[in-house]
Formats: C-alpha cells, structure tokens, sequence
C-alpha cells in the first residue's frame, strides 16, 4: 500500500539543494546584519543578496576541499565580483551551518505537527463514533471489566495532544541562531550582528554557544520524536490485538485484490500495524546516539556532525511517514461490536466480579467473606469455562446457587451485572478530554 503523504516536502527540506539554499538564506542575512552595521556598503550588499551557486560546482570544489561549508563558499563566491571579500565575513562555518540546521529543524517540526494535528482528528472523530460501544477492558491481556470502545481512542487523543504541546515546546527551543565567531567569544562580531541576522532569520539568538549551538538542544528534538513513536507503537500493538483471529474486534481494513500470504490466501493480517510498529523501533534508535552527541570536546569537535547527517533526514522523513501511516490506518480501521460484546459475554458474567465484591459488604458480609465468596465462585466458572460448561452455569447462576447467599434479595445480585453501570461516567470523562 503507498500512502499519500508529505514525505515529499520533507525530503527537499533534508535534500543537499535545500541544504546549501538555507546556508545561503543564511550568509545574505549576515551581510545583511553588517549593511546595517554600516559595515558593508549597499551596492555590495545588494550584489550578494542576488547571487546564487550550483549545486554541481559545490561538489566539484569539495572533491579539493574536503570541506562541504568551504566548497559553497568558493562555489558562491565565484559568481560575485569584488563584494565577495563581504561573503561569509567574520563568521564562522558553525555559525552558518548551525543557524542554517535551526531553520531546517523549525520546518520539519512544523510538518511533524501537521501530521499530528491530522491524527488528532481522526482519533476524536472515532472516539465519538465509539463513545457508547461496549468492549472488555484487558490488564495482563486478561479480560477485566466492562467500558466504553470510545474510551480507548479518547485516551490515545489525550497522549497525541500531548506530544503536540511536548513538540511545540521543543520547537520553541530549538528556534534559535548564532553568529559568535569561532570560540563563541565574539571577539570579532558584535552582538548586533547576531540579533539583526536573527530576526531577519525569523529566529531568537542563543543567549550563549560556544562554536556550536549546544546539542542538548537537538537531542531534546530527537527523543521528543522518539516518545512520539513509542505512543504510536502502543496504538499499533493494540490494533494487532484486536485483529487476532481469537479476538477479531477489529482489523485493518483489507481493500479488493489486497493479497495476505502468497501460501495461505485466506490470510488477513495487520501489516500496517507491523509496519508502524518496526518503523516507531528505528524512531527510537536514534535516540541515543543524539544523547551521546550532547558531550563535546571543550568548545566544539565534529563527533556529532556525522551523527547528524544520518539522524535528522532519517527521523523525521521517517516518523512523517508513520503518522501518515497511522492516520490511514486508524480512520479506514473495521470494527465489530458484534465481536467486541460477544467477547465481553464469553467468560459467563466474571467480568462483573467487582461489582458483586462491592455490593457484598454493603449487605451485611465482612471484606474478607466477599473476596472468598466472589473468589470461590469465580473459580468454578473457571472451571466450567475449561470443560465447555459455559453454556450450562454462569457466575451470576454460581452465586445464586451459593448457600452463603440465600439471605440475599436476588435482584440485588442481578443489578451487579449491569452492563449501564460501567459507561455511565463516559459522557463526563469525554467532556474533560474533548474540550473546545
């Protein structure tokens, strides 16, 4: 299955000719900053912001150089005339490649949380499709009680709508430039310079660096997305769940001529879902790498620069890819309530035992005969569940049947296993989730 999705645009934002399109945004800025400065005359100023480079002579010259800032320079500064001496004047190639990745990385978080945005929606659309659909609640993957289908997507909405607010405080804090020279000391640029080409940049300037802009920074981007993923594995693990042919509550929905298995053509399985779930591991992975990068030596080495070149294009083509994914898979997701009420039914009522354990004490019996009382038929239920005998005694059935509970007004032992009793805070829950 191929997505339509915006990997398109996130791959021009990670593309060598994007690259060096920001480095020159960048440098203009800078000779901007210093015409301001009274620096560079206007007649220099205007030739460098007019100028452009090839993309082809940029590798050319590396191919001398070994040096990929240095190449661009050069490859520039070709097409200008005497105003060149003004090109990259003063700076550093940090401060132009750090600046310059600032911008790159504030754009590919704003797609990321375009994406998350779509996904929101599609979960509280489903979420209010589901708000009074009943399904078994698991721990351990064991049945546990009774709530609303609703619920499961109101939950997953509340943790997207938290990396939502988690991204755009790693946006914010990741939006920043430097133009500090090469120790970070500024002795040969005034601050003025960094605070013009910043805010002609549209970005803050780091109130400090030293060559580089410290990457705890960037690591924080990095792991933001690497619990982001961990989120949407745990949705996709959970659709695996529901479409194993034991539980069949729901499955991914299986277009005309899609094919299973090349051996077993009866086979439906939740590819997407896997896919999700492999692409979320490979998210995470870069997690630590992007940690180690945090460490430099004194006021910069190039040990994180490697990383990078792999970690940035990678991740975030990568995770654009699987929220796309995820959206898809969520909104086209089949479900069967049928399925879903009668897996809730399948083990003869046992899921209501909470609730009889509640009632009991209320009736007279002390905390301890309850849990035996509740406990001791559960357990024959059990039993009877093992040899097929479900259909013959269920728990409600046990307990009438249980001496120590003849005293009991029968109706009271029936009103414990109300299914209205285990949905009624779902309007309230979705009112504190779903505010506008």
């Amino acid at each position: 299955m191929i997505d339509r999705y915006s990997l398109e645009g996130m791959a021009h934002l990670w593309s060598a000719q994007n690259k060096f399109d920001t480095y020159l945004k960048v440098e203009k800025a800078i000779v901007q900053a210093w015409h301001a400065l009274g620096i560079i005359d206007a007649q220099s100023c205007q030739k460098i912001q007019e100028v452009s480079f090839s993309l082809e002579r940029i590798y050319e010259i590396e191919q001398t150089t070994k040096h990929d800032l240095i190449a661009f320079i050069n490859a520039v500064c070709e097409n200008l005339g005497e105003e060149k001496r003004f090109f990259h004047y003063g700076i550093t190639s940090s401060d132009c490649i750090d600046t310059a990745l600032a911008l790159i990385l504030k754009e590919s978080l704003e797609i990321i949380l375009k994406d998350l945005q779509e996904l929101l929606g599609v979960l509280k659309t489903r979420a209010l499709e589901f708000k009074d659909t009943p399904i078994i609640g698991r721990s351990h993957g064991i049945h546990g009680e009774p709530m609303s289908f609703g619920l499961v997507w109101a939950l997953w909405f509340e943790e997207m709508r938290r990396h939502v607010k988690s991204l755009e405080g790693v946006l914010e804090e990741i939006g920043v430039g430097m133009v500090s020279g090469a120790m970070g000391n500024m002795a040969h640029i005034p601050l003025e310079l960094e605070e013009k080409t910043c805010a002609i940049l549209g970005l803050k300037p780091a109130l400090i660096t030293n060559q580089v802009i410290s990457r705890d920074r960037h690591a924080k981007v990095i792991n933001a997305l690497a619990v982001l993923a961990s989120s949407c594995e745990k949705i996709a693990i959970n659709v695996r769940h529901y479409q194993r042919t034991e539980v069949y509550e729901a499955e991914e929905y299986f277009s005309v001529g899609q094919k299973g298995s090349s051996a077993m053509p009866h086979k439906r399985n939740p590819v997407l879902s896997e896919n999700i779930t492999g692409l979320c591991r490979v998210i995470r992975g870069y997690a630590t790498p992007m940690l180690e990068s945090v460490a430099l030596w004194h006021e910069r080495d190039i040990s994180h620069s490697s990383v990078e070149r792999f970690v940035f294009p990678d991740i975030f083509s990568t995770t654009d890819f699987m929220l796309h994914r995820l959206s898809n898979l969520l909104k086209t997701l089949v479900v069967y309530p049928q399925n879903m009420r009668a897996n809730l039914e399948r083990t003869g009522g046992l899921v209501y035992s909470q609730k009889v354990l509640l009632e009991l004490p209320r009736l007279g019996f002390s905390k301890e005969e309850s849990y035996a009382i509740v406990q001791e038929n559960a357990a024959k239920v059990w039993q009877d569940l093992q040899e097929d005998k479900h259909h013959k005694e269920g728990f409600l059935n046990a307990l009438l049947a249980d001496p120590r509970l003849k005293k009991v007004n029968p109706a009271k032992l029936k009103a414990c296993f109300d299914m209205a009793h285990y949905l009624q805070h779902t309007d309230q829950i979705f009112k504190r989730v779903f505010i506008e």
